[in-house]
């Protein structure tokens, strides 16, 4: 929690910082917070147990069952000083043991639709390199608003891209001058696979803000404007593990296509078998790629400070690093 809460600072968010400080100290100190948790304690870091906790806690909040803990979290139209908030977080935890004992069960679910601000380069690198419309396949989609990434409007760095109308706006996020890409690209496909998908219904849209953090409105502005893109673009998003579903994916080649495998912020819940196979089926698909039939991966991973947006495409297999990148999306810096 203490090492989640320096995290929260970075990134801007002084409430969770705050919140997961004096969470950590309440569960070393054996008090309610460590309640909660119980059991939890050979969680694999990887699971993300601080998030998991913090996230079931702003649900409450968000669905109307924890009003103390509203009245100071901006994601509920709440206001306040930070300091102020710690007394209602540890009020709403006591009063409801039971229900966030198996909500802290539920897997991390931050569908970042800001990340796309570097993931729109690779893509329309690749668009721009194969000549050929692009079929997207992401591992630990969520609900697969990342998928609908072409409805998002991008302008920074002289770089636009995208719809002016969108209902999701990323502007002037970038450090330095983005590239001269293409203004179009033809998507041929949209699919995704996840351990446990998010439905765009009621609760899973309440899942999805609740695993936001509370202080920071712009990303939750994002994702309201990405579910209503996400209204208009089908996209089929397979409850699976990631190996499983992309062996089976990359099974035949797709003349006239660049396949892309990408993800973004997703292999650190992976384990280490499952990320060594995964990058053995997609080098395995990328033996066989052509030039009509290109294979690619494009990952949004950590790299220290920021993210690195890597791409690999075959034939080939040469992998580059072309932007950094915060870990919700901003700012992005160009290296490619």
């Amino acid at each position: 929690m203490r090492w989640q809460a320096e995290w929260c600072d970075r990134l801007g968010s002084p409430l969770y910082g705050e919140l997961l400080r004096r969470a950590g100290d309440d569960a070393e100190a054996g008090g309610v917070v460590a309640e909660v948790l119980a059991g939890h304690e050979d969680d694999p870091l990887e699971s993300m147990l601080q998030l998991r906790f913090m996230g079931a806690v702003h649900r409450l909040a968000l669905d109307g069952s924890a009003p103390a803990l509203a009245a100071v979290y901006p994601s509920c139209g709440g206001r306040g000083p930070v300091s102020a908030a710690w007394d209602a977080f540890r009020a709403t935890v006591t009063s409801n043991l039971e229900e966030l004992d198996g909500l802290v069960r539920k897997p991390v679910q931050t569908n970042e639709v800001g990340r796309s601000r570097a993931l729109v380069l690779g893509f329309l690198r690749l668009a721009s390199e194969t000549g050929l419309p692009l079929r997207l396949l992401e591992l630990g989609s969520s609900a697969g608003l990342n998928l609908r990434w072409d409805a998002f409007r991008y302008a920074s760095g002289g770089f636009e891209f995208g719809d002016a109308a969108s209902p999701v706006q990323f502007l002037d996020y970038a450090e330095g001058a983005l590239p001269s890409l293409p203004g179009h690209v033809r998507i041929v496909e949209r699919s995704g696979c996840d351990e446990a998908p998010v439905a765009l219904d009621e609760e899973g849209r309440l899942t999805l803000r609740s695993y936001l953090w509370p202080d920071q409105l712009d990303r939750l502005r994002a994702l309201d404007g990405a579910l209503e893109v996400a209204a208009g673009i089908p996209v089929s998003v397979e409850r699976s593990g990631a190996a499983e579903w992309i062996e089976h994916r990359l099974a035949e080649p797709t003349p006239g296509a660049c396949t892309v495998v990408f993800h973004s912020i997703v292999m650190q819940y992976v384990d280490a078998a499952e990320r060594e196979r995964i990058g053995e089926l997609i080098a395995a698909a990328g033996s066989r790629a052509t030039e009509e039939a290109p294979v690619a991966r494009l990952a949004l991973e950590p790299g220290g400070e920021l993210a690195e947006l890597r791409l690999t495409v075959w034939p080939g297999g040469e992998e580059r690093v072309l932007a950094h990148a915060g870990y919700h999306g901003e700012p992005v810096r160009w290296e490619g």
